[in-house]
């Protein structure tokens, strides 16, 4: 969990010490499994790295319900038996969870049934995407320990600093699940902190192979056959780091990337003198490999429209609409008091001027941002200064 700065409270008190449970063996895990068998609700986190693995390493899972706090050790275990927790009635209390969510995917085999995560919910509640730090501040006034960002959670042992920073993560979600839980039923936003809490639950990273080159920022200034280059070369170096184990750019830079699918070589030797290639790509079997990819880029050509950034797609009349509407959003979500990151993001508001799909479609996002933006774009509302403000208001 990315915890935030630490900061002093309003009375200057730090959280209470964290006592918590080292569990390593088996039979105590299974404990721990048939203990929480019947709990209507728990805290969960992880500590994990992926600074050097393509696949996230889990190294400490925390969880707190009831009145204990238990820290699983994940080097020690095998962790697939938390499924049966995952799968049972409990709801998940988790912060920030869409990492988390892929570490037990990978980890445990599966991800918990239900899920209330507090990030979201505070952000239906005038929190502008709070970090653990200032969300257990700003609810229940503690200052949680603050622990060393280059601590490496895969030794062992751990000592008594770390596993009570590790404990703290999850020792005070619950008491903030009660207070955001509370506000949001007297705002009317239980129903809508549900439904994000669920869509983050689902989620998954585009880890697409095939897709991969939409997250290379130089790839959207391409064209032609270089498009199709690109598509083919990211996809073949997402399955590479995928299968060695390793961070994509410890396969090939972005810049390789990028400069490869803009020369398009046809053989090894034309390797030579691209920018972004180090020696090992520029001989023996990695070298034949990504003239291949080139070459499949080459004869499959651009990939389909749909496939495509909104940057590429987005029609030019339309594209100051974008700057003008997240404005708008931005101002809607002051006084609504939602974080504008959940209300509506850049790239929300560039798919539903692109073809009125995505978020902004339907359910409450269609009623507070997508039918305000459809009649702008149809001539049928102005945006306009009232004050300070950027109002949207009906033509006349």
């Amino acid at each position: 969990m990315k915890r935030g700065r630490s900061g002093a409270s309003d009375d200057g008190r730090d959280v209470p010490p964290t006592d918590a449970r080292w569990v390593d063996d088996d039979d105590a895990l299974a404990e721990v499994v048939e203990a929480m068998a019947s709990a209507d609700r728990y805290a969960v986190d992880t500590e994990f790295h992926r600074e050097r693995t393509y696949f996230p390493q889990v190294a400490l899972i925390q969880i707190a319900w009831a009145d204990q706090i238990v820290l699983i050790d994940p080097l020690a275990l095998d962790l697939r038996s938390l499924a049966e927790v995952f799968a049972g009635p409990g709801v998940a209390v988790m912060h920030a969870a869409s990492q988390d969510i892929e570490v037990f995917e990978q980890a445990v085999g599966s991800v918990p049934s239900r899920l209330f995560d507090t990030q979201i919910g505070a952000g239906f509640l005038g929190y502008g995407t709070p970090s653990l730090t200032a969300l257990v501040e700003g609810e229940l006034g503690f200052r949680l320990p603050k622990g060393d960002r280059l601590t490496d959670w895969l030794r062992r042992p751990l000592d008594e600093r770390q596993k009570s920073y590790a404990a703290s993560d999850v020792a005070h979600l619950l008491a903030v699940h009660d207070r955001l839980a509370a506000r949001l039923t007297d705002e009317g936003r239980t129903e809508w902190a549900a439904a994000e809490s669920e869509a983050q639950r689902v989620w998954r990273p585009r880890r697409e192979p095939d897709l991969a080159y939409l997250r290379i920022k130089e790839a959207r200034q391409l064209r032609g056959k270089a498009l199709g280059v690109v598509r083919a070369v990211a996809a073949w170096r997402e399955r590479r780091a995928a299968e060695i184990d390793v961070p994509v750019r410890h396969v090939l830079a972005d810049l390789a990337v990028v400069s490869v699918s803009n020369r398009s070589p046809t053989d090894v030797a034309d390797l030579k003198g691209i920018r972004g290639l180090d020696d090992r790509m520029r001989r023996g079997t990695l070298a034949e490999q990504l003239v291949e990819a080139v070459a499949e880029g080459l004869s499959d050509g651009p990939p389909p429209r749909a496939a495509r950034t909104n940057d590429q797609e987005l029609d030019r009349k339309l594209r100051p609409a974008v700057s003008l509407v997240s404005a708008w959003v931005a101002q809607l979500g002051r006084t609504h008091r939602i974080d504008t990151a959940i209300l509506a993001t850049r790239s929300d508001i560039e798919d539903f001027l692109v073809d009125g799909a995505g978020r902004l479609a339907d359910g409450w996002r269609g009623d507070l941002v997508g039918d305000p933006v459809r009649d702008l774009v149809d001539g049928r509302a102005a945006l306009a200064f009232d004050g300070d403000n950027l109002v949207l208001e009906p033509r006349r």
